[in-house]
């Protein structure tokens, strides 16, 4: 079982001045304590669930190189990257650049995007949801391609790329792993079995059954089901105990789960609890392992 940390808030005490000490401490206490990963949202505004839109929030890459240079082992990526964002020619080469950076510890993480405030605040086109995931599925098209060393010209729909050069290439082999953010059935999940390394579920009641239609995906796309890792993003209303840690884990192993990458709210200082817990749990093995 892995654990990993979500940093969706850098609203600490002291001030801008304090958010570049205070990430830099978690990341290395999350390293230091042995998390598997470390995440970052990918938003330009802080998003409702966690706050007002105008709490700080840090441009994701940027924010993961920086933690990049203050660890040595932690996987480092985007809960999860939109689509929309980023030209998917520039996205793969800024995580190839992260990979190549960290010593292969980068991931893809990527969904089809649905802060719309965020876009039109900052002028960047917002398409309707069909759109969406068509450029999603041209842009996992696009990252299979580079990483294969592939410079032939590709032509979709929605986007062009004469030349599609990658270089230096990603250090992790095959490829820096690709997360794909999101339960939708139709689409999400069967993008996850025909591009995906890893899905990013919810913690909730609906769970099982999205394992299931996973599976299902994974059938019909003559996937191995167990070559997909398998993560949820669990989130606590106060800070937890170690045992309260513990307990969320193996149940969530219990239904199938990886890799829990627990979400640190406002005020919440996880990366000690966690590191504990791991203790304790490195011998929980996930259902179907």
């Amino acid at each position: 079982m892995r654990i990993g940390l979500q940093v969706p808030s850098y609203t600490f005490p002291g001030g801008p001045e304090r958010i570049g000490p205070e990430f830099g401490r978690i990341a290395r206490e999350a390293d230091q304590g042995g998390l598997h990963s470390l995440w970052v949202m990918d938003h330009f505004f802080q998003i409702a669930m966690v706050g007002p839109p105008d709490e700080p929030m840090l441009e994701a890459y940027t924010a993961l190189a920086y933690a990049a240079g203050l660890t040595e082992r932690i996987t480092l990526g985007t809960m999860v990257t939109g689509v929309t964002y980023r030209h998917p020619g520039i996205l793969v080469k800024t995580v190839t650049t992260l990979d190549v950076l960290s010593g292969g510890r980068a991931w893809l993480g990527i969904g089809a995007a649905w802060n719309e405030e965020e876009s039109r605040g900052l002028g960047v086109r917002f398409p309707p949801t069909a759109e969406r995931f068509e450029r999603l599925e041209e842009t996992l098209r696009i990252a299979h391609q580079m990483w294969r060393g592939d410079e032939s010209a590709f032509e979709g729909e929605h986007y062009t790329l004469e030349r599609p050069l990658n270089s230096p290439p990603a250090l992790r082999a095959p490829h820096p792993p690709i997360l794909i953010g999101g339960g939708g059935e139709k689409k999400t999940l069967r993008f996850v079995a025909k591009y995906g390394d890893a899905c990013n579920l919810f913690d909730g009641d609906e769970l099982p059954h999205k394992l299931d239609v996973l599976r299902e995906h994974c059938e019909r796309e003559g996937r191995d089901y167990a070559e997909i890792e398998k993560t949820s993003l669990a989130l606590f209303s106060g800070t937890p105990s170690v045992d309260e840690a513990v307990d969320k884990v193996g149940r969530l192993a219990e239904r199938g789960i990886d890799h829990v990458i627990f979400s640190q709210a406002t005020g919440q200082d996880l990366a000690g609890v966690l590191a504990e817990a791991l203790t304790q749990t490195e011998k929980i093995v996930p259902a179907g392992r």
